[in-house]
């Protein structure tokens, strides 16, 4: 059997996914009883065409539908089966943590928003919430376990629970899953900004376990773009939600995602999104290059569509002035005691410690705690990407957070 579970949110993944199903096909050539399977938004995306296409494939499914996996492979007939259809909730299934200490939960599926280049919504389905008193008893059992750190998942996490009987908020579910002994950090991704409300940034300044970090997605900083994108604020509400997170927790760091080349894009346009990076400072930003999504508005914009060349160019440039924001914010760390969780050994030098801090900055350090452990770390250099260091034995009421 060969099984794949796919991605389609960018067009590389399309591109690396088709070269390993040709493999599979001469694969299956080779061997007839072989099965071959696809499963995940790749397969939801195409589902009208995909065994007409590939009609080597014998069972495909969407993200919908991952839980009846077995079901589907041990069934009598086995030839061209689709199964894309949504059944609320799909992720009860048995995890697996790389590292014990760490733990992630989905809380919801899906996605109402209808952003014009994302293929997520028609992928993933409309927003599915789970109920509270479950994520609080799964959290638990993960802090029995040993968990430390959890991440809570969903496409947009901080709309939580508005489709919920019981209308729990996201700032509800945070101060819920504050309260379990054993959780020292909550951790999240990732939240729109429509929907990061004074509540939320208050539960990062009020709960001990929920760390200084936030991802707000600007995608541009030009209102118009913003308008074309279906993002649902501008550049003001943007940079109003950005002031909101320095007032109440001033030490944050902020990240962030940007598009760059998005059909209609000019000159000035782009400018807006490097003034609104300089302005607030990210100490870290996932950029990419616009690529059309099959079946979304987006793909369908013919004026004023990009060159390759002028979307390197730019992207070039925003990448320089986010390495040269994060070089400098990361400065604010030299010198002050961090809490740092093990995750093991450094990547570069054996002979190091490699963790995370709550502002989840990656440092590497001279020190004896075991993974897993929290360790109080002197920090003394930084870098655009990572802070170095020296463990510590300092009490905890000690630590600068």
């Amino acid at each position: 059997m060969i099984l794949f579970n796919t991605c389609s949110i960018r067009e590389t993944a399309d591109s690396r996914f088709l070269a390993h199903l040709g493999e599979a096909k001469r694969l299956k050539r080779e061997q007839p009883a072989r099965i071959v399977g696809v499963g995940g938004c790749w397969a939801q995306s195409v589902k009208d065409e995909v065994f007409e296409r590939f009609p080597f494939v014998d069972v495909a499914f969407g993200p919908g539908q991952v839980h009846r996996l077995a079901e589907f492979l041990t069934s009598d007939s086995l030839t061209a089966q689709g199964f894309f259809e949504f059944e609320g909730f799909t992720g009860h299934l048995p995890a697996h943590r790389e590292r014990p200490f760490q733990g992630w939960v989905q809380i919801s599926v899906g996605c109402n928003c209808a952003c014009s280049y994302c293929i997520v919504p028609s992928t993933r389905g409309r927003e599915v919430s789970r109920p509270a008193e479950e994520l609080v008893a799964e959290v638990g059992a993960m802090a029995a376990d040993g968990v430390k750190e959890v991440t809570l998942l969903g496409q947009n996490v901080n709309s939580y629970g508005r489709d919920l009987p019981k209308r729990n908020s996201f700032a509800e579910l945070l101060g819920l899953l504050d309260g379990i002994d054993g959780i020292e950090r909550i951790r999240y991704t990732s939240p729109h900004p429509k929907d990061m409300r004074e509540d939320v940034i208050r539960a990062h300044a009020e709960l001990t376990s929920v760390c200084e970090h936030i991802h707000l997605p600007l995608q541009s900083g030009s209102s118009r773009i913003l308008k074309a994108m279906r993002r649902t604020y501008d550049r003001a509400r943007y940079l109003d939600r950005v002031a909101m997170i320095r007032e109440h927790v001033p030490d944050a760091a902020l990240t962030t995602d940007i598009i760059v080349g998005f059909p209609g894009e000019t000159d000035a346009d782009f400018r807006e999104t490097l003034e609104v990076v300089e302005e607030v400072g990210y100490d870290s930003a996932f950029t990419f290059i616009f690529s059309p999504r099959r079946g979304t508005e987006a793909a369908e914009i013919t004026a004023g569509v990009v060159s390759h060349p002028v979307k390197v160019e730019r992207m070039q440039e925003l990448l320089e002035l986010v390495r040269r924001d994060a070089r400098e914010r990361a400065q604010r760390f030299v010198g002050r005691t961090l809490e740092v969780l093990v995750e093991g050994p450094s990547r570069t030098d054996s002979e190091r410690l490699r963790g995370r801090t709550r502002h989840n900055k990656a440092v590497n350090f001279a020190g004896l705690a075991a993974p897993g452990e929290l360790a109080d770390v002197e920090i003394l250099s930084a870098t655009s990407q990572t802070l170095a260091g020296e463990e510590r034995l300092l009490s905890r009421g000690a630590l600068s957070r």
